[in-house]
């Protein structure tokens, strides 16, 4: 069965798998001495996204080398940020354990060497007595390339947190938030209105009225001799003025117009049905120690 890492089956696995928190980057200890073994590099799932090994580089504590940890045999510490390889007794057996290159594809032989390692340390805790050695006995006779499956060795490949587990209590709240969108629009421009307008305006002519009078014969009043002066050319002046319509047009300020906005303010209220977990813990007898976090 082909193994692919964590990251290429579950882009977002921090959040997916673990709640936000990544356990790459982990320290790995020995189960039973507390030894620093290394720490957690990667993590390879199966093909149906079932976790199987923890990649361990053992850095500068061992030889620099990566090699695997089965899951079944890890248990995780998320309060200490540490993981304890309980298949592990100390730095010299995971010596013992074969590189990981990933590079290399990882084959049955290789995991059965693997496998191996781990199985030595369970055989050795269980030597000494016949009736506990005959199932690995007999497990060893059953195992084959072409039928194996994980699921034959729960102790190397069941993922059992129940030692150091995480249990997440949610709750919903009611967020209010406003959101800005375009309601309308208002466009103030100018048009042009014509009309005819009339003017009138009074205008003056002055003309030249000439009246001549006949005294007659029997009304005439002689002059005295001498004072008629008859001579051609005298002439008489006068100037005539007439007023003219001076009519157009003028452009004025009619109007002055300001534009601004207003913002009205009202409240608006919603309500929803809020869910919150609460832990329930169903015991016997008083085994349990609750602690809460200093406020």
């Amino acid at each position: 069965m082909a193994l692919v890492k964590i990251h290429d089956f579950y882009p977002n696995y921090r959040d997916e798998i673990f709640g936000g928190t990544d356990i790459k980057g982990m320290d790995i200890y020995a189960g039973t001495t507390d030894e620093k073994i290394g720490t957690v590099h990667d993590i390879l799932l199966d093909d149906t996204g079932r976790f199987r090994y923890l990649v361990v580089d053992t850095g500068f504590w061992i030889f620099g080398k990566k090699v695997l940890l089965p899951i079944g045999s890890a248990r995780i510490d998320y309060d200490a940020g540490r993981i304890y390889a309980i298949g592990l007794v100390d730095k010299n057996q995971a010596e013992q354990l074969p590189e990981y290159d990933e590079l290399q594809p990882i084959d049955y032989d290789y995991e059965e060497r693997v496998r191996g390692v781990y199985r030595d340390r369970t055989a050795g805790t269980t030597a000494g007595t016949t009736a506990a050695a005959t199932p690995a006995v007999s497990a060893a006779a059953t195992r084959n390339r072409d039928t194996y499956n994980y699921d034959q060795e729960p102790h190397l490949y069941d993922r059992n947190d129940t030692d150091h587990r995480n249990i997440k209590l949610y709750e919903e709240r009611l967020i209010a938030n406003k959101n800005r969108y375009k309601a309308g629009e208002v466009s103030v421009g100018k048009r042009v209105e014509t009309e005819v307008a009339r003017a009138a305006v009074p205008v003056e002519k002055e003309r030249i009225v000439i009246e001549r009078t006949s005294a007659g014969m029997s009304g005439a009043e002689p002059v005295a001799p001498g004072t008629a002066n008859f001579q051609e050319g005298e002439i008489a002046r006068a100037e005539v003025y007439e007023e003219t319509a001076d009519i157009h047009k003028e452009a004025f300020v009619r109007e002055n117009v300001e534009i601004h906005k207003e913002v009205e303010r009202d409240m608006v209220e919603g309500q929803e049905t809020l869910r919150r977990e609460e832990l329930q813990v169903d015991t016997e007898g008083k085994p349990v120690v609750e602690r809460r976090p200093r406020q």
